[in-house]
């Protein structure tokens, strides 16, 4: 089910449909000035967390392929921490990072070589919401996602945001477009690791006995 402007789910147990407003092309049209400073901002942010927990941890950061420092803190109590006025925790293709006294949110990217600033709309709207100096909001942001998919939509449309493509498998981004552009290499001339490499390269193979429950 569709409706222009909202979005519309329908519950799998309960009798009801909700229905919840989304922000709209014009507001974003609107606002395309604040939301080019947020995504300005959240890439400034998301280097200089990057840079002051490997300096920290005493750590060489690979920066053609950032994802490989941090995927070897995931072996250990490294994986999660402190640095400064930020509590962090590696996970996926992501550092989290959230201030202990502002509770400002950010997720930095790890698989755009040394681009730290692409906005995954759920990460990026939770980032503009939880920065200080942005409220109140020049305009509301209504569901996290839902609206953070519209907002990259009609940047990109508006020429203020691009695509750019990630060094792993294939897997793209959002940037704003006014920026110091940063090299990104592919996975083929990086070191990138034979696990990671695996992983995106093995295709599941179908089974019969698999699919009917008599082979786990």
């Amino acid at each position: 089910m569709r409706l222009t402007g909202f979005q519309v789910g329908v519950h799998t147990i309960k009798p009801e449909i909700n229905i919840a407003k989304l922000i709209t092309d014009k507001e974003i049209e609107d606002n395309q000035s604040f939301f080019i400073e947020c995504a300005k901002d959240y890439r400034l942010l998301g280097e200089e967390l990057v840079f002051m927990l490997v300096h920290k941890l005493g750590i060489n950061l690979n920066k053609s392929f950032p994802i490989e420092t941090f995927n070897e803190l995931k072996q250990d109590h490294r994986q999660s921490g402190k640095v400064g006025n930020w509590r962090y925790f590696v996970h996926g293709f992501h550092c989290g990072f959230k201030n202990i006294k502002t509770n400002q949110e950010i997720e930095v990217p790890l698989v755009f070589g040394p681009e730290f600033g692409e906005l995954d709309p759920y990460f990026f709207t939770r980032y503009i919401k939880s920065t200080p100096k942005y409220n109140p909001l020049p305009v509301e942001i209504y569901e996290d996602y839902a609206d953070g998919v519209r907002i990259n939509e009609k940047m990109l449309k508006l020429g203020k945001f691009e695509r750019i493509k990630s060094n792993v498998g294939d897997h793209y981004g959002i940037v704003v477009v006014d920026r110091g552009k940063a090299e990104i290499k592919s996975s083929k001339d990086v070191n990138e690791p034979q696990e990671l490499r695996n992983k995106q390269n093995k295709k599941p193979k179908f089974s019969f006995w698999r699919f009917i429950g008599l082979k786990s």
